[in-house]
């Protein structure tokens, strides 16, 4: 301990510091620096050690408990710098937005961004595998069957696959436990639990995926309250149990999450992702649970009530992200259009028209629509959807597939959404699937057929029109995405 240390002219009495014996490996070797001077929080100093900041609050030696960075992007050694006690209002421009700590030890925000990637649907994978044609003709598709509402047919076999997410290849992830245990889920608007598959499971559907392991967890707790997740042709089967979830840098302490002890059929072992995160409204979670988005505001981790949604049409790990607490102007342009939600359990809007060249083609009078990312297509009923292929030039194939000829996409007509008063035209480049198996471009129409009178705004439509899902006012936010 030395009667000084000096950071500029500030003189730092009794300031404690490490005098190292030993430095591991050889990077100090090529370093420039000679030691390391730590700015985070007392509680992060190694043996209770007080901090250079701490002394200089105690020691009254800052007119003001902070300090500031300003670096810059050029090389040489003049114009960045660390102000101790204040700003200098000549590096910076406008005004200072201040951000919440979250955790206070490192210099802990929340980012309230969620990357998502787009892969391979469980489609895809089942094709490459040559078992698509068989596996549709045994499980039968219907879209509709996932909502529990009047206007779908409901016949519920909880020995089938739920290949309602036969389709989706939007995935993100996130979380669970200290230590972490990580996840890739399904964002759904159309459900409202979480759950991941649980080492209680042994079925290969949850064996494929990363399993969550209760003993492995500090914080876990269980009351051991069954639950069952259904999902139209299939559920999940587990037990709910509480625990601290992370999305991206968001900490929710004791979310109510699912634990799969079982998922009927094997479809889920061919998807990606392991587990689904409901983005529904509380009514619709099963068991009563307490939904992510709930606690997210419950526990202020949000700015504001709502989250939003942009999904690219690009393969890859970029550009898809979901935003809670607010929206991202960037992707999306001209104004954000409000459409009142009708029932609030989905994200359940109402549709004036379809129509195509000027002519309604389907909701004449008006009808109910699902805005839900858990729905890869748009999904209407089979007489106006078989209506819709027709116009649109698209060819039946096998088991409600339709294809269409890549060459004719510019010739093909806008598909008009009228909503609130206001038009959202789908283009061809927008419903159209494109997909090149092996080494051959192929096309098939984002638009399918199911047994009830719901219409369902899956990720073709939201792919189109960035989506705000606002809890606050009940409402969406529909916006030319860009």
């Amino acid at each position: 301990m030395y009667p000084f240390s000096m950071v500029s002219n500030i003189a730092i009495r009794s300031q404690e510091f490490g005098l190292s014996m030993t430095e591991p490996g050889s990077f100090s070797t090529y370093a420039k620096f000679d030691g390391i001077l730590g700015l985070g929080y007392p509680a992060l100093a190694a043996s209770g050690a007080t901090t250079v900041f701490a002394n200089m609050i105690s020691q009254q030696l800052v007119d003001e408990p902070l300090f500031s960075v300003y670096l810059t992007r050029e090389g040489g050694e003049s114009g960045s710098e660390v102000v101790f006690g204040g700003v200098d209002s000549s590096h910076y421009t406008g005004q200072i937005n201040w951000v919440p700590i979250m955790y206070d030890a490192y210099w802990q925000i929340l980012i309230d961004k969620v990357p998502l990637i787009k892969g391979k649907s469980g489609r895809d994978i089942l094709r490459e595998k040559g078992l698509l044609g068989d596996f549709l003709k045994k499980h039968p598709y219907d879209p509709c069957s996932k909502y529990q509402v009047p206007y779908c047919s409901q016949i519920l076999d909880t020995t089938e696959p739920m290949i309602n997410y036969l389709d989706l290849s939007y995935y993100g992830a996130i979380s669970i436990g200290n230590p972490p245990q990580s996840f890739t889920v399904i964002f759904d608007t159309g459900s409202s639990n979480l759950w991941v598959p649980s080492v209680y499971c042994s079925e290969e559907s949850c064996t494929e995926h990363h399993r969550f392991n209760p003993s492995a967890s500090s914080t876990y707790y269980s009351n051991d309250q069954r639950v069952s997740i259904q999902y139209g042709t299939g559920a999940m089967v587990g037990i709910l149990g509480y625990d601290t979830v992370r999305i991206s840098n968001i900490n929710i302490h004791n979310q109510e999450f699912g634990l799969s002890t079982s998922e009927p059929g094997g479809f889920f072992s061919y998807v990606n992702f392991d587990g689904i995160l409901g983005m529904g409204y509380p009514s619709l979670a099963a068991s009563g649970a307490t939904t992510v988005f709930q606690n997210l505001m419950s526990q202020h981790l949000v700015d504001e009530p709502l989250f939003s949604v942009y999904l690219t049409r690009q393969d890859g790990m970029s550009g898809s992200e979901i935003v809670f607490g607010g929206v991202d102007t960037n992707h999306y342009t001209g104004q954000i259009h409000w459409v009142p939600v009708t029932y609030e359990a989905y994200w359940q809007i109402l549709i004036d028209r379809v129509t195509i060249n000027g002519e309604v083609v389907a909701c004449s009078g008006g009808c109910p629509a699902i805005v839900d990312t858990g729905t890869s297509l748009l999904v209407g009923p089979s007489n106006p959807i078989y209506t819709i292929q027709q116009y649109i030039g698209a060819t039946p194939t096998y088991y409600g597939q339709y294809n269409i000829n890549c060459n004719n996409l510019n010739n093909m007509p806008d598909v008009v959404f009228t909503i609130n008063g206001v038009d959202f035209p789908l283009p061809a480049q927008a419903y159209t699937l494109q997909d090149n198996f092996n080494n051959e471009r192929s096309c098939s129409s984002g638009f399918g057929s199911s047994s009830g009178s719901l219409w369902i705004l899956g990720d073709i439509f939201i792919g189109e029109y960035y989506s705000i899902f606002d809890v606050g006012n009940n409402r969406v936010g529909l916006a030319k995405a860009v």
